[in-house]
């Protein structure tokens, strides 16, 4: 089941702040991203249509991702929408740092 176990990402030095990867938990698929040195972790969906944001543009200075399909932006630290045609957030997903890397996990149960 999902949400429990948390998943390796990657070292923290593979992620450099304004670099973004993708993880995969069962069959989530989850964007991370480093926004000026803290992680974050999305749904790699856009909520407006089924695509993957991991596509699409992760500015390392305005913490936002943009999907390529519609232009849809999207605040990396909360998931919230910042522009049409996306009205709902993108689920955020917890992320641990330790001397291992970096972790996450899809903890909607």
């Amino acid at each position: 089941m999902s949400g429990e176990q948390w998943v390796f990402v990657c070292a923290t030095s593979q992620l450099l702040p304004g670099e973004s990867t993708v993880a995969w938990d069962g069959d989530t698929a989850i964007l991370v991203v480093n926004y000026d040195g803290d992680f974050y972790a999305l749904e790699d969906k856009c909520s407006h249509e089924d695509f993957e944001l991991s596509a699409g543009n992760f500015d390392g200075e305005e913490a936002t991702v943009e999907c390529v399909l519609h232009g849809a932006k999207f605040d990396v630290r909360d998931g919230r929408p910042l522009c049409a045609p996306a009205y709902e957030p993108v689920p955020k997903f917890p992320v641990k740092v330790d001397d291992v890397g970096v972790w996450t996990r899809d903890d909607r149960g």
